[in-house]
């Protein structure tokens, strides 16, 4: 039995109503002409919607697929709706269905989306400041370690070390500041040694000047042997003067005050002026000198007064320890703008340990300390200070029970 116009009209008005309340929106249905067939319930806001007339331009906006198009319904609207339009084709009539987006679904979408943001937002923060918190922990632990170390250092404990980090850029701080430790440690080493080293060369020689002082004071000394005490008395005041001497060329040394004097100079010039001053010496001991008879001409460029110093201080070690009826040997080369001096005598030489500490200050071999107790053990330190300030470089070697050897390099001419 076939449905009359009305009961097909009366079950698609149904079909309308039920799809409209679904997806919470107003259907309406538009024959060819623009005018509103069937429509969805209508509340007293779009009751308007019934005499709506839709003109050429609107039913163009849509096409034969869905169609997405915002409009006011030619001012029905105080603002553009979304709404969605396809046309079709029943039975030869053409039909425009178009559905509007209710304010209430809309609100709601909107109220969900917000709902969403928020609580995602929540989440997100929640997890950052987690995150953040535990972060920040693990990164200010090696901080606060090192802040720690720092004051430990700060209070003179230098046997801190701080462990391997699994950063990179921590490990390197931790590696910069362990290096930094070990370095401090080493110098209060050496500042402990220097201070009683100095207080051991001043106490000793000031001891026996004040005993001999007293000793004649008291008329324990008698006079006839007070000019031999007066010798010695003043043998240990020269031997105080060369150590603050020393000890002040150092500090300038040190401190960047003292600055070399660059001249043009014969290399023999300071020797032979230095083996004048220990002539006597040297014929005491028979020391034989060889190397000098060169005719080839070794220039310095150089301050002449340090550079005397430095070939004062090597014969004066190297005199020291030449065996009786040894030799004093010179040798030079040029290697670039360098001239390299070789200075090297007989006798039983030096141990591999001893040649490690020849530059340390206050040190004394042995054999040194049995041979010239005048001595303050910083002739060779200040000779690789001097050495140093003029660009150049200096070795020592030794063959037990023949030779020790000095060699240094200075500049022979003017590179600045």
């Amino acid at each position: 039995m076939k449905n009359t116009p009305d009961e097909w009209t009366k079950g698609i008005q149904i079909s309308i109503n039920e799809y409209a309340k679904n997806s919470e929106s107003k259907i309406l249905l538009f024959n060819s002409s623009g005018e509103i067939i069937l429509h969805s319930e209508l509340d007293s806001k779009t009751s308007g919607l019934v005499d709506f007339k839709a003109d050429k331009r609107f039913l163009s906006q849509y096409r034969q697929d869905p169609t997405c198009v915002y409009t006011d319904m030619n001012g029905l609207y105080a603002t553009n709706v979304m709404t969605i339009g396809q046309h079709f084709t029943g039975n030869g009539p053409k039909y425009l269905v178009v559905a509007i987006e209710s304010q209430t679904s809309k609100n709601g979408y909107t109220s969900n989306i917000m709902e969403i943001f928020i609580i995602s937002a929540v989440i997100v923060l929640v997890i950052s400041t987690v995150i953040i918190y535990f972060t920040t922990i693990r990164m200010v632990a090696p901080i606060k370690e090192m802040a720690a170390a720092a004051k430990k250092i700060g209070r003179g404990d230098f046997d801190i070390q701080l462990p391997e980090y699994s950063e990179s850029e921590f490990n390197d701080l931790a590696s910069a500041f362990n290096e930094m430790a070990a370095s401090l440690k080493s110098y209060d080493t050496m500042r402990n040694s220097f201070i009683a080293n100095v207080s051991h060369e001043l106490r000793t020689p000031m001891t026996s000047i004040g005993g001999f002082v007293d000793g004649m004071l008291d008329k324990t000394i008698p006079p006839e042997e007070q000019e031999h005490y007066l010798k010695i008395i003043s043998s240990e005041v020269h031997r105080l003067t060369r150590l603050v001497r020393s000890m002040l060329n150092l500090a300038k040394i040190e401190a960047g005050e003292l600055k070399p004097n660059f001249t043009s100079f014969s290399v023999l010039d300071p020797i032979v002026d230095t083996l004048v001053t220990f002539e006597k010496r040297l014929e005491e001991k028979q020391i034989e000198i060889r190397g000098l008879d060169t005719d080839k001409i070794y220039r310095l460029w150089a301050d002449n007064d340090l550079i005397h110093q430095v070939i004062y201080n090597l014969l004066e070690n190297a005199i020291k320890f030449v065996d009786k009826g040894g030799y004093i040997s010179f040798h030079f080369e040029e290697v670039g703008y360098l001239t390299v001096i070789y200075i090297r005598n007989s006798g039983e030489g030096l141990s591999q340990e001893e040649l490690s500490l020849v530059f340390d200050r206050f040190y004394k071999t042995d054999k040194s300390r049995g041979m010239d107790a005048t001595g303050v053990g910083l002739g060779l330190n200040i000779v690789r200070s001097i050495i140093k300030l003029h660009g150049g470089k200096i070795q020592v070697r030794s063959v037990l029970g023949e030779y020790t050897e000095f060699m240094f390099s200075l500049p022979n001419k003017d590179i600045s």
